[in-house]
């Protein structure tokens, strides 16, 4: 993801906080995004190079395709094959084919497989019939399992995934769906996921259903994205959402086979929210009030408010308070809904997008499964070094790191930055 886009799209969302409470004066120009990055200290989400391709900073909210950040696996990439190459492998929407069958091991007992060698595997022409009939689609925030930065924001659009179960005319000794994509022909760079049958069948919590995606705000899923097809599981990390789809398996086993079960990490943990600091500058005079931002992930809990604290490091914490639960936490701003979408089509959020209303306005914010921006303004402090944190509180109560504060369920650590005061 382009981190200068991204520190564009914030700066723009949270300049008229600061223009009321007229604090940007001792910011700089917030439209030159060079200069805020020499003033705020950045987190890891804003130490990547610029888009060297384009130079130019996404739209507001969404993220253009080019401008996601990237961490494909393969070697090579696989959307870094030439345009025979992908014909040839079935990366293209005129070759692209998804073959599923019941898994040979643990066999789901099902009417009928989709194979090539049978000239019955799903195509995507039969995909897009498919969506006229049962398409969705939904905003949500691509994110990694160990990482505290997005890689980017999309709306998705695609078929449910039980549409294609279903093609399969499923009888019993069903418990389990796992899927990969197309890495070369080579059986050591297969990327694995699965997902719990129930899952595909049903969506728990008002949440949109896992998919079959081919686009990406309002355009065709390109190849670094994924296309033309992948899996978008709305809930869940990245890992989950496998690219360049093109074998599915009905399965009898009882236990995941994610190739990330095989590193340590909970396959089944749903996204966390937490949140992160964009800007907050490195040194201020006495008196002068401290500007922060930053984003929040939300996760499944939702997102009830965003908490800061600035401490002063001459007093060292006492005890054992790991989580910072003693800090002196005060409340931030969430910011409101985006007024420009011109990320999509006509600028408007499309008709029967899931979590908007028919004018195109959220039923609710922030949404979850998304990004939310904050703005805080402290008051000033005597001469001296000081630590600031934030932290999120979801919908349940439970305060940053919490409910599942370890790292292989997912990033939530709070962070630490330094701010100096001077004379």
């Amino acid at each position: 993801m382009n981190p200068f886009g991204f520190l564009a799209e914030h700066s723009q969302l949270t300049r008229r906080l600061f223009i009321r409470a007229g604090v940007v004066a001792g910011f700089g120009p917030w439209t030159d995004l060079p200069n805020l990055e020499a003033v705020v200290q950045p987190n890891q989400s804003t130490k990547r190079a610029k888009n060297e391709k384009t130079g130019a900073f996404p739209d507001p909210y969404f993220t253009k395709q080019g401008d996601f950040r990237d961490i494909s696996r393969g070697d090579p990439l696989p959307h870094t094959l030439s345009e025979a190459k992908k014909r040839e492998v079935g990366l293209t929407r005129e070759t692209w084919q998804l073959e599923v069958f019941s898994d040979p091991n643990h066999p789901a007992n099902i009417h009928k497989q989709l194979t090539k060698t049978e000239n019955s595997a799903l195509d995507f022409a039969a995909l897009l019939k498919l969506g006229e009939k049962h398409s969705v689609r939904f905003p949500k925030v691509m994110t990694c399992l160990n990482l505290g930065c997005p890689l980017g924001m999309g709306l998705w659009e695609g078929v449910p995934l039980r549409e294609i179960v279903k093609l399969t005319q499923p009888k019993d000794s069903l418990r389990r769906l796992f899927y990969h994509g197309y890495h070369n022909n080579d059986p050591k760079q297969v990327f694995r996921s699965s997902l719990a049958i129930g899952r595909v069948w049903e969506d728990p919590f008002d949440l949109p259903p896992v998919i079959l995606c081919y686009r990406l705000n309002g355009e065709w899923l390109d190849s670094e994205r994924g296309g033309p097809v992948r899996i978008i599981v709305p809930e869940d990390y990245g890992f989950k959402s496998v690219k360049w789809i093109s074998h599915l398996y009905l399965t009898n086993l009882a236990t995941a086979n994610d190739t990330y079960a095989e590193q340590g990490n909970d396959v089944e943990s749903p996204m966390k929210t937490f949140s992160a600091t964009l800007s907050l500058p490195k040194e201020v005079k006495v008196g002068e009030k401290i500007v922060a931002t930053g984003y929040a992930q939300v996760g499944i809990a939702g997102l009830a408010k965003v908490q800061v604290s600035i401490e002063s490091n001459e007093f060292p914490r006492q005890g054992d308070d790991p989580h910072f639960t003693k800090a002196k936490w005060v409340d931030a701003q969430l910011l409101k809904p985006p007024e420009n979408w011109s990320s999509l089509p006509g600028g408007k959020i499309p008709a029967n997008t899931h979590g908007f209303d028919a004018m195109g306005k959220p039923k609710s914010w922030p949404l979850r499964l998304t990004n939310a921006h904050w703005g805080a303004i402290l008051p000033g402090l005597p001469k001296g070094k000081y630590t600031f944190r934030c932290r999120t509180i979801d919908e349940k109560g439970h305060a940053q790191p919490g409910p599942r504060p370890f790292r292989n369920s997912g990033h939530s650590k709070i962070e630490s930055l330094v701010v100096t005061v001077k004379d």
